[in-house]
Formats: C-alpha cells, sequence, structure tokens
C-alpha cells in the first residue's frame, strides 16, 4: 500500500466516504472498531444476563415499520408481490416476545433519509439496530433496562479501553443512575423558554432534540409523547388519552437520541382504528393483523442503534465514522 499521510485524514470528510476501502485501515477507525466490537459483545453480555434471547432478524418482509420520520422504505418485487427491506423490525419484535417472552435482535435497517439528514451528522442509510422486546413489560421497565445497558457498556469499554479512548481524545464517565426524566411537555416547555419554536403535539424536530441533548452532561428520557408524535403500534394511555405510553434515551452533549421505546398496541381494534388514523391500509398488514386477532401479550421494548452509541463512546464527530463501510444520503460509497 502507498505511503498514506493519515495523520493530515479527516475521518468526519464526507469526501473520503467513497474511500472507506482505505479509511478503514485509518489507526483512528482501527481503535473506534475495536471498541465497538467490546460494545456488542457487552449489550449482549448484559441481556442474556437478564434473561432475553437473542434471534435471528428480519431483513425483507411484507411490510414495515413506517414511523420513520421522513425516511424512505425501500420496496422491490418478491417473486410478484410487494415486499420492503427492514426499516425497523418493530412488528416483528411482538411476534417474537409473544412467543418467548424477552428477545433482542442484532437488526440491519435500510432507510432512504432526506439528503438534508446529513447536516445531522447523526443519519445512516443503512445501520443496525439493537432491537429488544419483553412480555408483560412496561415502559418504565424497558427504559430501567435502556438504561441499565448503557452502564453497563460504558463500564466494560471503560475496563477494556481506557488507552484507546484516551489516544481519540475521549473524555467518557459512567452515567449515575437513576437517570433524569422529561416528559415531552417539560421538554418541549425548556426548549420554548429558550427561544425554539417547537410543537407540544408533534416530535421534537432535529435540530432541537440536538439543542435539548446540549443541555444536559448525563444521559436523560424523554417520556409520554403526544400520540400524532409517533407510529400505530405505541400504546396510548387508557387514562390519558392522546398521551402514549413511549419515549426517547437522549445522549448528553449534543449527540442527541440514543434509543426509542415504547409499550405496544396490542390490542386489534385500537391498532386498526390508529392505523387509519395516521393513513395506514390494514390491508397491507395481513400477517399483523391476523397475529393480533390470534392474541398476544402486551410488550415493551427498545431499539438503541450500534453506531450511534459507538460514535457517543468514542467521542465521534459523525456517526459514518463509526461504520466500517457508511452509507450516507446521496453519497455514493462502497
Amino acid at each position: 500500500m502507498k505511503n498514506i499521510d493519515w495523520e493530515m485524514m479527516d475521518l468526519s470528510s464526507l469526501d473520503l466516504l467513497p474511500k472507506s476501502y482505505i479509511t478503514i485501515r485509518h489507526p483512528r477507525m482501527k481503535k473506534v472498531l475495536r471498541i465497538q466490537h467490546t460494545i456488542c459483545m457487552a449489550a449482549r453480555e448484559y441481556l442474556n444476563s437478564l434473561g432475553f434471547i437473542e434471534l435471528l432478524p428480519p431483513i425483507i418482509g411484507p411490510v414495515t415499520d413506517p414511523g420513520i420520520r421522513g425516511a424512505k422504505q425501500v420496496t422491490f418485487d418478491f417473486y410478484g408481490r410487494e415486499y420492503k427491506v427492514m426499516s425497523s423490525a418493530i412488528l416483528y419484535k411482538q411476534m417474537a416476545a409473544a412467543a418467548l417472552g424477552k428477545i433482542y435482535f442484532f437488526s440491519p435497517n435500510i432507510r432512504l433519509e432526506p439528503l438534508d439528514s446529513v447536516k445531522t451528522r447523526r443519519h445512516l442509510v443503512e445501520f443496525v439496530q439493537i432491537d429488544i422486546e419483553e412480555a408483560y413489560a412496561d415502559y418504565f421497565r424497558a427504559m430501567e433496562i435502556a438504561e441499565g445497558l448503557l452502564v453497563y457498556v460504558i463500564k466494560k469499554v471503560l475496563k477494556e479501553h481506557e488507552e484507546d479512548l484516551k489516544e481519540l481524545g475521549r473524555e467518557l464517565k459512567v452515567p449515575r443512575r437513576p437517570f433524569k426524566k422529561l416528559t415531552h411537555k417539560e421538554a418541549v416547555d425548556l426548549l420554548r423558554s429558550l427561544g425554539y419554536d417547537v410543537s407540544y403535539n408533534t416530535e421534537i424536530p432535529w435540530y432541537a432534540e440536538e439543542a435539548l441533548s446540549k443541555m444536559f452532561d448525563e444521559p436523560f428520557f424523554v417520556y409520554d409523547y403526544p400520540r400524532g408524535a409517533r407510529g400505530f403500534y405505541d400504546r396510548e394511555d387508557p387514562e390519558r388519552p392522546g398521551i402514549l405510553r413511549d419515549f426517547d434515551l437522549m445522549y448528553p452533549e449534543g449527540y442527541g437520541e440514543a434509543a426509542s421505546g415504547a409499550e405496544r398496541e396490542y390490542e386489534v381494534e385500537k391498532v386498526v382504528t390508529r392505523m387509519r388514523s395516521t393513513g395506514e391500509n390494514p390491508a397491507k398488514y395481513g400477517w399483523y393483523i391476523e397475529m393480533l386477532k390470534f392474541g398476544i401479550p402486551p410488550t415493551a421494548g427498545f431499539g438503541i442503534g450500534v453506531e450511534r452509541l459507538t460514535r457517543f463512546i468514542c467521542g465521534l464527530k459523525t456517526v459514518w465514522e463509526a461504520r466500517p463501510y457508511p452509507k450516507v444520503a446521496g453519497i455514493y460509497s462502497p
């Protein structure tokens, strides 16, 4: 291999994305990928210790998660039928948890993100999500598991990679438990008090989410989103109409969303009503509707992106520095 001045190579540069066959050999990148290996092992250790079972994730199916914040799904012809590449395995998690109680996937996801997602520095077209679901759990239990997972992983990385983190220039500390919790309304109140034009009735936009994240030096939760902010599968609180029993785990320091989770709607009538209210056609969700009619237990869970977790732990400028062959909206790369 010809001589390369690694010191002059900025791995956060979009111009380098088509050269990932070179950047994967960068000394800094090799440290990040070794840390990512430890992150994945630690996540498995933690979940296995709680009795969760790892299953093989679905890659394609007749339907996938429609609630992907402006991204488009990948659709293709599957022997004369329309199929999707998974943008999230959320519907399949309910199926699996109904069978085995506690499950997780390391799930590859594809989302054709809008071109302006590049500006956030935390969106990939191709990424891996640790998808976790537990039967008979509520969303506070899911938050507890997410909190424990993050703390366990950080402790493991600090133990195994103290020198690597130092060379990456990352000062990482173990978060204190329990994490702070803000309702969606409280988060919007805080943002509006600082001049951000955000709504009480919708998802917090990316720029405001980043600003909120910068206000904290420890991970925290935002929970109880309004019904219009999320998909048909997040459970509406039966005693508080219009409020969903869901949450986001947020990284501090401006790194933004770490994980999204919720209790799931599991009663077929409620799911169909919610589908129609969000413009979804229940006829497209044939197997899912049949599963609900057959009867499944209530479940709760969350998904946490491996690359975003790696970015936060390593203190990287961009999420594409946390993947060996990154795919970013609008850029052709290997």
